[in-house]
């Protein structure tokens, strides 16, 4: 197969070549069985297309396979031809496709190799034991610090005297301040031919595929770093906590998409951000946090997936069991706060950490969401969600599901924590400085109920136990009224039916 231009090119599962490939597969099944966002898989099947493309026109040979089974289902078949067939493969992060490799691997035990997978810096054997209630990431990450030798002088010591410059990046958008435009990739006739199969395939999808700016390609994927790098990373570390109306990118990469689908490689980006502090280019502050997300961070919750999979994926440590909000899925919801951190969602399947965890987590457990409900959400979402990733920083970070294993506190705040690190409030219907009542902003009286309902947890964690203290320093009158402003608002939440994530399939 020469190139790969249109849907017309690619192959059916009956017609897979006997000779040396590399083999590419769409599988309709997996599609359906979230409704995940059209420019999720508009992205993800985009890259796929292009790899596939640049393999043949450097002479690999290549098949590419649409299948309405499985990933495995036109492997299967082609195994079973004939014994002398061999197939090769890296393994896979998230779970439930390992799984359908590995009893492929099973079946075929003489002819399917899996061999490890290579998306990341650190060894999970390494680590995995170490998974347990008390192990925080901040220990992880100083030892790959030093394993790497990044940001590290050259007698072992971390680079600019300190670990970690967290509490100096924590600063709220002054007004006036120089935002730059995020990079964006135009379509290609390949991207647009995806884009026009998902909207027929995937009806249900979450948003749609108009104005599609991802890159799908390597070089397109290492022109945004340099971008990010050069013009972005400079001013990341300051503000890589705030939030601005109509900014959701303000100075961060969205880089993740292309670690996670494989267009970058995370220890590249690391010596890049490295190399720019080194050259004078960016401060310490930016670049050390930029790292740490990516060697740290990152890492540390790949690891914790493994440890954690798959039993983790019912956690629920507070015993929520409402339903999702509407409002997740249709972007509208009268706190400009909740409304503004999903209009990035639904319009390009992003937004980036903090209005994650600290604006819709923290939301979903102030009103009792089932937090497997919010996990499903977030998977099918975002753009750079693999299980892998999304899981442990749902389940385990923002909702705080694991009781702990992963963070020391459950993240939830009130409306003041929201108005320091944005500008949503001064235009919302609700009061920030009001704490109950139907004008006050919900994220008041919804913080100290849940800190009220859930006063064991917070007992227990040295670093929030006062929280139970101050409540409870509350005259009665003002504790009711928390509590009736909080159960009234929480009643009130439309939420969505069982059955929502999944995408029907065209008929």
């Amino acid at each position: 197969m020469d190139r790969i231009r249109s849907k017309a090119s690619f192959s059916t599962e009956d017609s897979v070549d006997s000779s040396t490939a590399f083999v590419f597969v769409e599988s309709q099944q997996k599609g359906h069985q979230l409704a995940h966002h059209k420019k999720k898989a508009t992205f993800l099947l985009s890259s796929l297309r292009h790899f596939a493309i640049e393999c043949a026109e450097e002479g690999l040979p290549v098949v590419y396979l649409s299948t309405k089974g499985s990933f495995t289902t036109p492997l299967t078949r082609w195994l079973s031809q004939s014994p002398s067939r061999r197939l090769t493969c890296m393994e896979i992060s998230d779970w439930d496709e390992r799984m359908l490799f590995q009893e492929l691997s099973e079946s075929f035990a003489d002819q399917v190799s899996i061999e490890p997978n290579t998306l990341f810096i650190a060894d999970v054997e390494t680590w995995r034991s170490k998974i347990a209630p008390g192990f925080r990431m901040e220990t992880f990450y100083r030892e790959m610090r030093r394993q790497s030798g990044l940001l590290m002088d050259h007698e072992g010591h971390p680079e600019g005297g300190t670990w970690n410059y967290d509490a100096e990046n924590r600063k709220k958008i002054p007004k006036g301040l120089e935002i730059p435009a995020s990079g964006r990739i135009e379509p290609d006739q390949v991207t647009q031919e995806v884009m026009e199969m998902i909207e027929q395939w995937f009806p249900d999808g979450l948003g749609d595929t108009n104005s599609f700016s991802y890159a799908v390609t390597r070089d397109q994927a290492i022109a945004l770093a340099h971008e990010f790098i050069r013009e972005r990373l400079p001013t990341f570390g300051p503000y890589e906590d705030a939030m601005a109306l109509d900014e959701p990118v303000l100075f961060h990469s969205r880089l993740s998409l292309y670690m996670n689908n494989g267009l970058l490689d995370p220890i590249e980006l690391c010596e890049l951000a490295q190399q720019a502090y080194q050259e004078g280019h960016a401060p310490i502050e930016s670049v050390e946090g930029f790292i740490r997300q990516i060697l740290g961070w990152r890492e540390y919750i790949r690891i914790y997936y493994e440890a954690m999979m798959p039993e983790i994926r019912e956690a629920n440590h507070f015993g929520f069991t409402r339903g999702l909000p509407e409002a997740y899925v249709t972007g509208e919801h009268p706190c400009k706060c909740i409304s503004e951190s999903l209009k990035p969602v639904i319009e390009d399947a992003w937004s980036h950490h903090i209005p994650r965890l600290m604006i819709l987590s923290s939301f979903s457990n102030l009103t009792q969401t089932d937090p497997r409900e919010l996990n499903t959400w977030f998977w099918l979402a975002y753009a750079d969600a693999h299980e892998w990733v999304e899981l442990p920083n749902v389940l385990g970070m923002s909702t705080f599901a694991d009781g702990g294993v992963l963070a020391s506190k459950p993240y939830v705040s009130g409306g003041a924590y929201i108005n320091k690190m944005s500008n949503y409030c001064a235009g919302c219907s609700y009061n920030v400085k009001e704490k109950t009542g139907p004008n006050a902003c919900p994220f008041n009286y919804l913080y100290w109920n849940f800190v009220d309902q859930q006063r064991e947890t917070f007992s227990r964690n040295g670093r929030v136990n006062f929280m139970v203290n101050s409540f409870d320093k509350k005259s009665e009158d003002e504790k009711a009224d928390i509590r009736k402003s909080a159960q009234t608002f929480i009643d009130a939440q439309p939420r969505l039916a069982s059955g929502w994530e999944t995408s029907t399939p065209a008929s």
